[in-house]
């Protein structure tokens, strides 16, 4: 690798267009704006390699899952793989971000892919030679969570470099289409996979796809990030500057009255039989309806490119999540109910895609990284914070109780915001202001 980096080279003038026709017009107000795909070369590689890798992701969780059941038959030696993910993801979320606003992002992005990628090899390598260890395949699952606590900051932080201020709103609702994407066919083609041509494959394929994002970073040019002086860049100085911006923390809190007080998956295997009288296959429709609507949210996302006031948007969003799961929780016909959970998805991807866009462009670069680093944590650990309240409301009272108690404690939770923040209902993208 060569200490200078190529130069993106700059792109002829495009000729002038007639202006499309009105209905033209209207699908593009409706659905989401390819504009940062069409003008950033960069940006374009960079999106394709996010979605085959996050595919690939999806494929090894599964196929990781799969794989410790085989060996241990133990519901509970699965769940814990979601527990060595997640400790690494927390612990160096904060730090990953850190770092991300201290050496070049590019070089961070590439040898974090590089990481996951030679993990992928290795769990491949491990079923292909017979290796059938749970603790191994612990191991790897734990530093595959560090390599994405490096990588997602890092890869985050590049995007206000690459395209300006009025693409970001869009180039994130193309963000949570990859991510969404990924959730959905990546464990479903995993287990295909297994099924036909065992663990070994699956892993193989991983790590095809990671060289993806391999070739997306490798073409960006240097990314250094635009820091005042030689202070190295610390985790408590990114806290400190959080404290002192309300607008950035209300993203937040915002996101933690969703997360934690009206989160109800982990009740989604006991309401399939208590209110549906269904089985496993019913519980997969209760889990895949909010990642539907949370893909139809960045799909259908082109009306938000309308909307100035993003503060106001995030609130309004969060109290439709708590007002959907709330109706859900009273509900017993699993269509209605499979509805409310997808406009619940939806809601949800509409606060995330305005969040996003307010931490990148009311933060100076220098701080990008750390923030992202506190979305890891906040995005990881909130949700499973929201499983251990809702399942013990659930046990004490009832799975109605805990859906609907929950989702009516996120809306007035949010209109406590909504009347503590006036100067985040009154945040406008044209001036903002963290």
């Amino acid at each position: 690798m060569t200490a200078t980096q190529p130069q993106p080279r700059p792109e002829p003038p495009s000729r002038p267009q007639a202006e499309p026709p009105p209905e033209a017009q209207d699908r593009r107000r409706l659905f989401a704006d390819l504009t940062p795909l069409r003008t950033s070369a960069h940006y374009r590689r960079l999106w394709f390699g996010s979605t085959v890798s996050w595919v690939g992701q999806g494929m090894t969780a599964l196929a990781v899952s799969l794989q410790v059941y085989d060996i241990t038959g133990s519901p509970f030696s699965v769940g814990l793989v979601g527990l060595f993910s997640l400790v690494p993801l927390v612990v160096f979320g904060l730090y990953g971000g850190a770092i991300a606003d201290t050496v070049d992002r590019r070089k961070l992005g590439l040898f974090s892919a590089c990481g996951s990628a030679v993990l992928s090899i290795a769990l491949a390598a491990a079923a292909f030679a017979g290796f059938h260890r749970v603790w191994f395949l612990y191991g790897i699952v734990a530093l595959q969570a560090v390599c994405a606590a490096l990588n997602s900051p890092a890869r985050t932080s590049m995007i206000p470099r690459l395209l300006p201020p009025e693409q970001l709103r869009a180039a994130n609702a193309l963000n949570s289409m990859v991510m969404t994407f990924g959730t959905l066919v990546g464990p479903s083609l995993g287990g295909l996979i297994v099924g036909l041509a065992g663990y070994q494959t699956a892993y193989l394929v991983d790590a095809v796809a990671f060289s993806a994002s391999l070739y997306a970073m490798w073409r960006l040019p240097s990314m250094l990030p635009d820091r005042k002086g030689d202070k190295r860049a610390s985790v408590l100085d990114g806290l400190r500057f959080l404290a002192t911006r309300p607008n950035l923390r209300m993203t937040f809190f915002s996101d933690f009255c969703a997360m934690i007080l009206a989160h109800p998956r982990a009740l989604f295997p006991a309401v399939a039989v208590l209110w549906y009288g269904g089985d496993a296959k019913t519980t997969g429709l209760l889990v895949a309806a909010p990642a539907f609507g949370a893909l139809l949210g960045g799909v259908l996302s082109g009306w938000q490119g309308r909307i100035r006031h993003h503060g106001q948007a995030i609130l309004i969003a969060v109290a439709c999540w708590g007002t959907a799961i709330a109706v859900f929780g009273l509900t017993r016909n699993l269509w209605l109910g499979l509805l409310l959970l997808a406009l619940a998805g939806y809601s949800d991807t509409v606060s995330m895609i305005f969040r996003n866009t307010m931490m990148q462009v009311a933060a100076p670069d220098e701080m990008r990284g750390r923030l992202q680093g506190v979305f890891i944590v906040v995005v990881a650990g909130g949700p499973r914070l929201g499983d251990f309240l809702a399942g013990s409301v659930a046990d004490l009272t009832s799975p109605a109780v805990a859906v609907t108690g929950g989702g009516i404690a996120c809306v007035l939770a949010v209109g406590v915001l909504a009347l503590y923040g006036r100067n985040f209902r009154r945040y406008d993208a044209l001036d903002p202001t963290p």
